[in-house]
């Protein structure tokens, strides 16, 4: 790999930006491509008509006579571009036409001359570009080019910098991909090519922050190669700062004492029903929270039996935490006694700061953190559980069911419908936590404590967005090879207030970049909130698959059917049954059933062809996961079924056999129990539904699959 002339691409963007321009012309772009071994066709800048015509003489052939001007940008629109230009003399007469039309169209701009240029085409259009997402950061993108990008938007992004195979991965991503692979007949393109060019963009962009957005459309591909027919560099005009991140180590001890505090202060803490100081005195208390609790009331002489302190400053000292319980107007005060008082860590329950349009109040909390070096959880939240320590720091209601689910959300409500539904379906949790306004610690800081965190199995987030996307993802990607992380993203909507002057800035501009990074990152996003919660309680009772082969046992043909096309949506593989194993299947069914997959055992059968049949799939190696399928028989009753597959797959476990195992359930409200009878038992089953079961047993493979899992 031929190294990037660094000196020209920094001389040119440095020149640009000294004149106050936020865009290159394109014989910058092309200059700054051929730094980065960028390909693209052969052409030279006539200032002058005889120059344009020497020109095509000289590439003699068919060329391209594009305007080049720092104040038109969209040349086409500005009739400054002329194709299929043969000869001088038809170079001398584009020369003057395409001049004259810019200067119609603009008549104040800078006219630098006409870029004449060899004239490519043939093969597959496709667009390579980068943009700098406020999220994310360098994001580059790949997809169809030309006409078609705009009407088809088959594009994936990735965070860049990417390596070559991963970029040869977004050449195969787009849904157009056969296309490109020579779909009926068609000459297929040089992958390799397409994935050379998007790795040097993203490189490229990487290298040099101030690059704002980069596109090169259309790139013309066959299977010679790949040619960038057009470029567009646009540049920040101001000064490009990189965010300051704590390191992981630094993260991680202050996260520590925020979750496993050994004190805790209550900063408004009160006697009096009705006050949310008094219920997270209760909380805390009544939860059985072991460390020491101080209440700090100026006005009270001890509250729930523990002594009330003036101030913060009267404290004693190794507070651990501060949990806020007072009004946003006196929270700046509070927080700087925090700071002189060495507490590490303050838990902001009090609304009226950013979300009512307060951000000058949050800025001032926020300096005072950073100045103390205080980790600041919220403002606006319901505040936080951590069950292992019997830590129950919010004003909602007490919860301690421990499990091995974390759970974090933005929204007071969205945390109250988790509480709800982890109490309802007895899903124990080992953290709830309120992020809010997120004005200090955020996702990536939690997921740092969780992938250590002995207690945690898996984490489910609500989120509206993501203050540093990028340490998001980094942190995730070192998570996610652990552990399964749930992310539900609201808010589907453009992510970028400032208007795009590219293709790829107006393509980044939706719910795709989010789409595409967080699977990158390793993460299962769910479409909804009862998905993101059904995830969260089924992913860590699933074994790992081990392989991609899944197969439906059902008593309904239906049911088969319907679990069929779950599969479908869900991204699983119906496994091609061998000969062999179809045999063994249809030794224990009925002549009228079917074999083959799904296996339809009809509804009619007594327990022991369930039995058999689920031994069956558990036993032979070559299955990776079941789909069972139950219909409501007086022959084989709902909570018959339910016992006989527990034990069945009970046994096998003892073997050490233990794939996910998952089911769905049709009959009368006798099914309700049975599968909550098969949850209890590790089997992920629910009533009425032949969706969800098949949804859980796909975010377990989808994790499974980003982690490098399965065999």
């Amino acid at each position: 790999m031929a190294t990037p002339d660094k000196a020209t691409v920094r001389e040119i963007l440095a020149g640009v930006r000294a004149e106050g321009r936020d865009a290159l012309t394109a014989p910058e772009g092309k200059r700054v491509a051929d730094a980065y071994g960028i390909p693209t066709p052969r052409e030279g800048l006539a200032t002058t008509a005889d120059e344009a015509a020497a020109l095509a003489a000289e590439i003699g052939q068919k060329v391209v006579c594009k305007i080049v001007s720092p104040d038109i940008l969209h040349k086409t629109e500005a009739g400054g571009v002329i194709v299929g230009v043969e000869g001088p003399d038809e170079a001398r007469e584009a020369f003057d036409k395409i001049v004259a039309n810019a200067k119609a169209y603009r008549a104040s701009a800078t006219i630098t001359g006409v870029q004449v240029q060899q004239m490519v085409g043939g093969g597959q259009e496709v667009i390579i570009g980068a943009v700098t997402d406020p999220t994310f950061g360098k994001v580059v993108c790949f997809g169809l080019g030309g006409v078609l990008v705009e009407v088809l938007k088959d594009v994936t992004f990735r965070l860049a910098p990417v390596d070559v195979t991963e970029a040869a991965g977004m050449v195969d991503g787009i849904k157009a991909a056969e296309v490109l692979h020579g779909a009926r007949g068609a000459e297929p393109v040089d992958v390799g090519a397409l994935a050379d060019v998007i790795e040097k963009v993203s490189r490229l962009v990487t290298d040099f922050p101030e690059i704002r957005e980069f596109d090169l459309n259309p790139v013309f591909a066959d299977g010679r190669g790949a040619t960038a027919a057009d470029i567009r560099i646009l540049v920040e005009t101001g000064e490009v700062t990189e965010p300051v991140r704590p390191s992981q180590e630094e993260i991680l001890s202050s996260m520590t004492r925020l979750m496993n505090p050994r004190s805790v202060a209550v900063v408004g803490a009160s006697d009096q029903e009705g006050k949310i100081g008094n219920s997270v005195m209760k909380n805390l208390v009544n939860g059985g929270f072991a460390g020491d609790i101080h209440p700090v009331n100026p006005k009270a002489e001890e509250i729930l039996g523990r002594k009330a302190y003036a101030s913060v400053s009267d404290l004693p000292d190794g507070v651990d935490v501060a949990v806020f319980a007072i009004p946003a107007k006196f929270v700046a005060g509070a927080l700087t006694e925090c700071g002189e008082k060495g507490i590490p860590a303050a838990v902001m329950i009090p609304s009226g700061f950013a979300e009512t349009g307060n951000q000058e109040l949050q800025d001032e909390i926020v300096d005072i953190a950073h100045r103390y070096n205080i980790r600041m959880l919220g403002p606006n939240i319901y505040g936080y559980y951590y069950t292992p320590q019997n830590l129950c720091a919010t004003f909602c209601t007490p919860y301690d069911v421990k499990g091995g689910v974390a759970l974090t959300s933005q929204s007071g409500g969205i945390g109250m419908a988790i509480l709800g539904f982890a109490r309802t379906t007895k899903m124990g949790v080992s953290a709830i936590v309120g992020l809010g306004n997120k004005s200090d610690v955020d996702e990536d800081d939690l997921l740092t404590y969780f992938e250590q965190d002995d207690n945690t199995q898996a984490v489910a987030m609500h989120l509206e967005d993501l203050k540093d996307g990028r340490a998001f993802v980094e942190t995730a990607q070192r998570m996610t090879k652990k552990k399964p992380v749930v992310v539900l993203k609201a808010g589907r909507t453009a992510l970028g207030a400032r208007a795009a002057s590219s293709h790829t800035g107006a393509l980044a501009g939706d719910d795709k970049v989010y789409d595409d990074i967080l699977r990158q990152a390793g993460v299962v996003r769910a479409p909804g909130l009862n998905e993101m919660l059904e995830y969260a309680r089924g992913l860590p009772l699933l074994p790992t698959p081990r392989g991609e082969n899944v197969v439906i046992i059902t008593g309904a043909g239906g049911s088969g059917v319907l679990l069929s096309d779950a599969c479908v949506e869900a991204g699983l593989s119906l496994m091609d049954i061998p000969p062999d194993l179809d045999e063994a299947f249809r030794r224990y069914i009925p002549p009228f059933g079917a074999a083959g997959n799904p296996i339809d055992i009809t509804g009619g059968e007594p327990p022991s062809t369930y039995e058999a049949t689920i031994r069956l799939g558990l036993e032979d190696p070559r299955i990776h996961a079941l789909i069972l399928g139950y219909w409501h028989t007086i022959v084989t009753p709902p909570m018959v079924f339910a016992e006989l597959t527990a034990r069945v797959v009970e046994e096998a476990r003892e073997k050490g056999i233990d794939k996910p195992v998952v089911a769905s359930l049709a009959g009368d409200t006798e099914v309700e129990k049975a599968s909550d009878y098969l949850f209890d038992h590790r089997i992920i089953a629910y009533p009425y539904t032949t969706e969800r079961p098949v949804a859980v047993l796909g975010a377990k493979y989808r994790w499974a699959r980003a982690a490098g899992l399965l065999g």
